[in-house]
């Protein structure tokens, strides 16, 4: 990374980086899953890295570095900060956790670079006066708020953070100094002699390997006699997490002054370390870049494992869906072959058509003297049978009926499947059971338009001259019976006397509609019918559906993780010296 970003690569980069600040914030993880909580966290955390680090120091590469001072209850940060500065200006105690509000300590001439919300903007700022001491560990000191302090001892370049600890008992705190640090350009990690294989710590340190950040460590309080086997053992473990090159600073175990300060001299190496990278301006470019690109392929990470979180969100509204789709797939299916196999000809349907066209002793004849029917249909109309529009109601009343059953059972197999499912459960908590009044009263309410679209479907096709007369004979509604008779005249699912019955029935009304408007007619009439219902109950079954899949619309709202891994593809390829991205230009 010899090559510097001009200001047009560091603009077209930076608005690559608030699209993918946008994805991870559209990212919220709704269902209830095992890692859904771990997959917002992470997806704030790297939002938040945007906001508080990347996107800032990709605007200013000349900024003072930021030296975040972290470390594990009790190690001596803010007695290492104090040394650092010269003079107390942070309190340290006993009582855990004692760090409760971050302090940056910075050259009083560089003010103007925290003073503004420019690197972590979600903390409000407060400006200590000259020479007082932090007041962090005051009671109602606010976690949220960033102290700034100024110092003359800070080197100019260069500004110092101590943040809570890593492992506080305060989860704010834990929250804290984890923002903290993925904020900093430098970490100085502090441990003790008996501490520094802790598991916590090393979580941190891994984190800082993948980020390639400077890293420091300052081995505090070690006894006198075993330095060099701590830092020995410091160092095997530092080399299998590649942090090899970090240097080890070590502070021997000694009593604090009156005013809670180390000996003279204890932390003159760190102070020049630091003096060092203060000083050099190239260098300090040098680290900020590399702490930059590192922190954003650490981001590529991040952005792919919040990717396949989403994955294995949509894949499981996916499945609830399709489990939804299924059962009202399988009910618009079971309805539509109760209108195919003859059975909606049964009990009162077939009684009232039987009282409309005739004697039930002329039906059970029916099939010996279909020839003789083509002769004398007429015949059956003009005396004084039942009204067409008790059939029409049978109709209605056993249409109605399998509808509404249907669809309780197509609820009751979604609901099921749902329960069985950590996710769906969650989605039908508080949910009451299947209430079907109002959709019993919807579905008759459709059953009835149907059978008003066959009134108007014979009605205009009886319009031409050459039909009028014939259905005169018959009537309007009478015809639309027979046409409803003949939508359901299938004999497949009956058996024994009822198949000659209603296969009669089927007759009856085919041949009545044929004497009106032919055989041609007759088919498309039929066909159309079936389609009109088709549709209703389609559209009756899919609103009952919608209860389900509406729960899952926040889903569908989160950012697509096809567009996650996407993004994660690009920014693995960004190339911070050349000020491009894979798939990108500059």
């Amino acid at each position: 990374m010899n090559a510097s970003l001009t200001a047009a690569d560091a603009r077209g980069v930076a608005g690559f980086l608030r699209e993918v600040h946008g994805a991870l914030l559209g990212a919220g993880f709704p269902l209830s899953l095992a890692g859904a909580p771990a997959a917002r966290a992470a997806a704030a955390a790297a939002a938040a890295q945007l906001d508080d680090y990347i996107l800032p120091r990709l605007d200013r590469l000349d900024a003072p570095l930021l030296a975040v001072i972290g470390g594990s209850t009790g190690a001596g940060k803010s007695t290492l900060v104090n040394a650092l500065i010269g003079r107390p200006v942070t309190r340290t105690g006993a009582v855990r956790p004692t760090t409760r509000q971050p302090i940056l300590l910075h050259h009083p001439a560089e003010a103007e670079w925290f003073t503004s919300q420019r690197v972590l903007p979600s903390l409000s700022r407060v400006q200590a006066g000259a020479g007082e001491l932090a007041p962090q560990d005051a009671v109602g000191a606010a976690a949220g708020t960033l102290l700034l302090q100024g110092e003359a001892t800070v080197p100019r370049g260069l500004a110092i953070l101590d943040a809570p600890d890593i492992d506080s008992i305060a989860d704010e705190n834990r929250r804290l100094a984890g923002q903290l640090l993925a904020a900093a350009d430098l970490w100085i990690f502090v441990t003790t002699a008996n501490r520094y294989a802790d598991a916590v710590p090393w979580k941190l340190l891994a984190e800082a390997a993948r980020r390639d950040i400077l890293l420091a460590v300052v081995l505090d309080r070690v006894p006198p006699g075993v330095e060099e086997e701590v830092r020995e053992d410091l160092m095997t473990l530092l080399t299998a997490e590649s942090l090899g090159h970090a240097p080890i600073f070590v502070v021997q175990e000694s009593g604090l002054d009156e005013n809670g300060m180390l000996p003279a001299g204890s932390v003159d190496p760190i102070r020049r370390w630091l003096g060092a990278l203060a000083a050099d301006a190239e260098g300090r470019t040098d680290i900020a870049r590399r702490t930059l690109a590192g922190a954003v392929r650490a981001l590529a990470g991040r952005v792919e494992e919040v990717a396949e979180a989403a994955e294995v969100q949509q894949a499981t509204a996916a499945r609830l869906s399709g489990a939804a789709e299924a059962a009202y797939q399988e009910a618009l299916a079971a309805i539509l072959r109760s209108t195919e196999d003859g059975t909606m000809l049964r009990g009162e349907v077939l009684a009232r058509w039987q009282d409309f066209v005739g004697t039930g002793e002329f039906m059970r004849g029916i099939e010996t003297r279909v020839g003789w029917l083509r002769d004398r249909i007429t015949a059956f109309f003009t005396g004084q049978p039942a009204p067409a529009t008790t059939v029409a109601a049978a109709i209605e009343t056993g249409l109605h009926s399998v509808i509404v059953e249907e669809s309780a059972k197509a609820f009751e197999q979604t609901e099921q499947w749902w329960r069985s499912d950590d996710a769906g459960r969650a989605l039908l908590a508080g949910r009451g059971t299947y209430v079907s009044d109002e959709f019993s009263a919807e579905a008759a309410r459709q059953v009835r338009e149907w059978q008003q679209d066959l009134l108007e479907l014979v009605s205009t096709e009886g319009s031409d001259k050459r039909f009028a007369a014939r259905m005169l004979s018959f009537g309007v509604n009478g015809v639309a019976v027979a046409l409803m008779v003949v939508v359901f005249a299938s004999t497949g699912g009956l058996s024994g006397a009822e198949i000659g019955i209603a296969g009669g029935s089927a007759v009856v009304g085919q041949k009545l509609l044929e004497a009106v408007f032919g055989e041609d007619a007759v088919r498309r009439l039929a066909k159309t019918a079936r389609d009109n219902l088709e549709r209703r109950c389609r559209a009756l079954l899919d609103d009952e559906k919608e209860k389900f899949i509406v729960l899952l619309t926040p889903v569908a709202a989160q950012t697509p993780p096809e567009a996650l891994f996407a993004y994660a593809r690009r920014l693995a390829g960004t190339d911070l010296a050349e000020g491009t991205t894979a798939g990108g230009s500059r």
